[in-house]
């Protein structure tokens, strides 16, 4: 009898508070060497020095100026550390980047509010609940006491919590793939060198670092002993902290 591996959905993610079964880690790994080829040819690339067209004019672009984004930044500002606020930012601006030089639709507003509020308890992880689960319930309620929709909240929230996925980032016009991208360029150099030497300076410039290396691996420590059958606990026994450190990023 075939036994099929549920998808690591929202349902999935606010049923099991994000822990993984056996079978579920074996295809995480699957998906994880689907896009490892994708990782080190950029970061090849990017040694070269061979950069793409990717950019934004950060001094021109519009942001989202709806009521629900315009809370999220409060909500962010808030709640984030420095560096996590920084992050959260270059998240949504890099991902942008990266669905315009796809050109694929994505839902800016959504993208918005998920970048911004993708870790809000990254830094403070909840035993036996995956943080990107957490937050993703978290973003949800706020955007529900915020007046959004029911399924434009359960969206916000679901990208949140299916943004650690390791195919996520394949599908940019998913809202979990948006943030998924963005973090991915900004934690791991993932498709760094599709995006343009300027443009990336200028992010830079505008949202510093704040020795993000240094905290992340912080964070998804305490994250992996807070829960054990999480995906950072899995990404842990991947190598996935020593990516973060060879990550194209002085910090």
């Amino acid at each position: 009898m075939l036994t099929v591996t549920p998808a690591l959905d929202w349902d999935w993610a606010t049923r099991t508070g994000g822990n993984l079964t056996a079978a579920q880690r074996r295809a995480l790994t699957v998906g994880l060497l689907r896009t490892a080829p994708t990782l080190m040819f950029g970061r090849i690339r990017h040694a070269l020095g061979r950069r793409g067209a990717g950019r934004l004019d950060l001094a021109e672009l519009r942001l989202p100026d709806t009521a629900l984004a315009r809370a999220a930044e409060v909500e962010a500002r808030e709640q984030l550390s420095d560096s996590m606020l920084a992050h959260s930012y270059r998240t949504y601006f890099f991902a942008r980047a990266l669905a315009e030089l796809d050109k694929v639709d994505y839902d800016d507003e959504i993208g918005y509010v998920a970048s911004l509020l993708h870790d809000l308890t990254l830094e403070t992880p909840t035993p036996g609940r995956c943080f990107a689960v957490v937050s993703g319930e978290s973003a949800n309620a706020f955007a529900l006491r915020h007046g959004a929709p029911a399924e434009r909240a359960e969206s916000i929230g679901a990208a949140i919590a299916t943004h650690l996925n390791p195919d996520a980032a394949g599908n940019l016009s998913d809202p979990g793939g948006f943030v998924s991208a963005g973090a991915s360029v900004d934690v791991l150099g993932r498709r760094l060198s599709d995006l343009d030497a300027a443009f990336v300076g200028d992010l830079l410039a505008r949202h510093p670092r704040h020795d993000l290396k240094q905290r992340l691996i912080a964070c998804f420590d305490a994250e992996a002993e807070a829960v054990p059958d999480g995906r950072i606990h899995w990404l842990k026994g991947t190598g996935f902290l020593q990516l973060i450190k060879l990550a194209p990023f002085a910090e």
